[in-house]
């Protein structure tokens, strides 16, 4: 599937998102899913929308709808996707600008980072790694 570099924005920094989110230009959309937001912690005002579905990490089928409906209630605003890494909300914001919406973009490194040497995460940059805010359940 081809994307429209009009839709799809490509990668922003943390602390980049984070202003954004601040300043009310973007809405942070957590597509990580409900167990990882509920055991690792999240982000203060971000909308949850799950890509995959934990525990079988299956497609989310109403993803779709779901993103159209958060991009209608934040018109105007950019949506700034986040998973854990900064992967699977590649995949998430590219989805949301195949569906027509503008200002689609991923947040680089995610909310935990990349693995260290010894297969941690939160070591190597991150929504948490960076200091910006965040709440445990």
């Amino acid at each position: 599937m081809q994307t429209s570099p009009l839709h799809y924005c490509g990668d922003i920094e943390p602390e980049q998102a984070y202003a954004w989110q601040q300043q009310g230009l973007g809405v942070l959309v957590d597509v990580r899913t409900d167990a990882e937001r509920d055991w690792v912690g999240m982000v203060p005002g971000a909308v949850p929308l799950c890509w995959r579905i934990y525990p079988g990490m299956v497609p989310n089928p109403d993803f779709d709808a779901q993103v159209l409906a958060i991009a209608q209630q934040h018109p105007g605003q950019r949506l700034l996707f986040i998973c854990r890494s900064g992967v699977r909300s590649v995949g998430a914001a590219q989805r949301a600008a195949e569906l027509g919406l503008d200002g689609c973009y991923n947040v680089l490194e995610g909310f935990e980072g990349d693995l260290d040497g010894i297969q941690q995460r939160g070591h190597r940059g991150g929504w948490r790694f960076r200091g910006l805010p965040w709440i445990q359940k």
